[in-house]
């Protein structure tokens, strides 16, 4: 891996001199120690690979997550400057599918992060969330969100 950080520190700056390669050459040593000892990643082909295959999903899911957000902020926006403000907020509760923790932490924070919603707990496969309307916590309950979590799970189980 010390190579690859070489190579990208290479690309990065774009240019050659020795100044440039030492420097080079002590980040990429101090990055692959950290990662190694601080963080407990280590990285080998496998790893990677599981990388790759998961950056096209990983990519779809925050594309996804970036239109959810526009289109609740759209709907906050029409609440706000309705002249009678019609809000329903309530608090709900549901089971999600997803079997890893990093994929309900990722799911909860995605919930949070979209407008209107916030999600107040999360205990095991249980999430509860608030929500400005009824709508806006039935749309929780059936995001896509899930489903595409679900199958990064399953691509991430998948070994070589």
């Amino acid at each position: 891996m010390i190579c690859i950080y070489f190579i990208l520190w290479l690309i990065f700056i774009g240019q050659i001199g020795s100044q440039v390669i030492i420097t080079g050459v002590l980040i990429s040593f101090l990055l692959d120690y950290l990662l190694r000892n601080f963080l407990g990643l280590n990285f080998n082909f496998s790893n990677f690979v599981t990388c790759l295959k998961l950056f096209p999903v990983a990519l779809l899911y925050l594309i996804i997550l970036l239109i959810g957000i526009i289109k609740a902020n759209f709907i906050i926006i029409k609440i706000v400057l309705a002249k009678n403000i019609e809000l329903e907020p309530c608090l709900v509760t549901f089971k999600t599918s997803l079997e890893t923790d990093a994929a309900r932490v990722t799911l909860a924070n995605s919930i949070t992060l979209t407008p209107g919603t916030i999600t107040v707990s999360l205990e095991n496969d249980t999430l509860m969330i608030h929500a400005l309307n009824r709508d806006m916590a039935e749309a929780v309950k059936n995001s896509i969100f899930e489903k595409i979590l679900k199958k990064m799970e399953v691509v991430a189980d998948a070994r070589i």
